[in-house]
């Protein structure tokens, strides 16, 4: 049961590596029968692949630990770490690999070969990971709500789902720029340009790779809520009659779907100490029912000329 709630969680993982897997193995036997430069380096992208879902699912099982001692807030942001990691591998390895096939191949072309079995490759690669980049589509269509699709992205704050859409249309983008390839090399009779395919995979991947870094540093630095749901928070300590002022609602994600949050509050001057505890109690209790995400949280009361003036909630 355990493993099949698993699965259903990272169904959209558990999808792009099984596609890439099958895709890699396809394409080396392709490139290793007719010599194709560019179907080499779409055979590294997919091994690329295959290694950072295995990388993101790892991480995925890592932040799932509950709190100790050493990490009181638990462990949900080994997942970014994971995934700044994902990022230099498809910088260093895929797009690095990519683009010295392609230097190899200008400089030393080889011989072409009857190009059918890439056009049979590239055309079931497109299949399958059209079929992966789908499932991405609508898993992140799900959680982006009212959100442009690039805002969404920047306001995502799980990378499992943004990664995979982003290395399959990288992979969508990959297999046209190879076809491509291995037409005009044949059409032409230039087997520099297959090179010339594999060296824009190359810089395709590095592209996203950079784009993934920038993302996953943020949220390897620490994030804010977004603000929708800042203000649920607000709005529970407001209501709140022995709350004169909500001075400030500071949040960050410790995992992707839970936040910390610090309250500073405006307390009446005539509630004691005693019923200060229980009413804050009180409140924690209120916000948890309200705003399922909140993992901690602090309240401080504090006069609202003594608080700090917050750099932006």
């Amino acid at each position: 049961m355990a493993i099949a709630s698993y699965i259903r969680k990272n169904f959209v993982l558990f999808g792009a590596l099984t596609a890439n897997l099958g895709i890699a193995v396809a394409k080396f036997v392709a490139a290793g029968m007719t010599g194709s430069s560019s179907m080499l380096s779409e055979g590294f992208h997919s091994v690329v692949d295959s290694l950072n879902q295995v990388l993101l699912l790892y991480g995925e099982h890592r932040a799932d630990r509950p709190p100790d001692r050493e990490h009181p807030f638990g462990y949900g942001r080994e997942l970014y770490f994971w995934a700044f990691v994902v990022a230099i591998l498809i910088f260093s390895v895929g797009a690095g690999l990519s683009v010295y096939e392609g230097y190899v191949h200008w400089v030393s072309p080889e011989e072409l070969t009857d190009p059918t079995i890439n056009y049979i490759v590239l055309g079931v690669a497109f299949l399958m990971e059209g079929t992966s980049w789908g499932i991405a589509i609508r898993e992140f269509a799900s959680t982006k709500g009212d959100q442009g699709w690039w805002e969404a992205v920047k306001q995502s704050k799980d990378p499992s789902v943004f990664i995979v859409l982003f290395e399959d249309s990288a992979a969508l983008a990959g297999l046209i720029v190879a076809a491509v390839g291995v037409w005009a090399s044949h059409y032409f009779d230039a087997p520099r340009l297959d090179g010339l395919a594999s060296i824009a995979i190359g810089l395709i991947l590095a592209m996203v790779a950079v784009l993934l870094a920038r993302e996953a540093k943020g949220l390897l630095i620490g994030e804010r809520a977004d603000f929708a749901l800042i203000e649920r928070i607000r709005a529970v300590v407001d209501k709140q009659d022995w709350i004169t002022a909500v001075n400030h609602v500071r949040t960050v994600h410790t995992s992707p779907k839970q936040v910390f949050a610090a309250i500073s509050a405006d307390i009446e001057d005539e509630v004691t100490m005693g019923e200060g505890e229980r009413l804050i109690e009180e409140l924690e209790d209120q916000l948890r029912e309200a705003v399922p995400e909140l993992s901690s949280i602090y309240v401080r009361p504090e006069k609202a000329e003594d608080a700090a003036s917050p750099p932006g909630e």
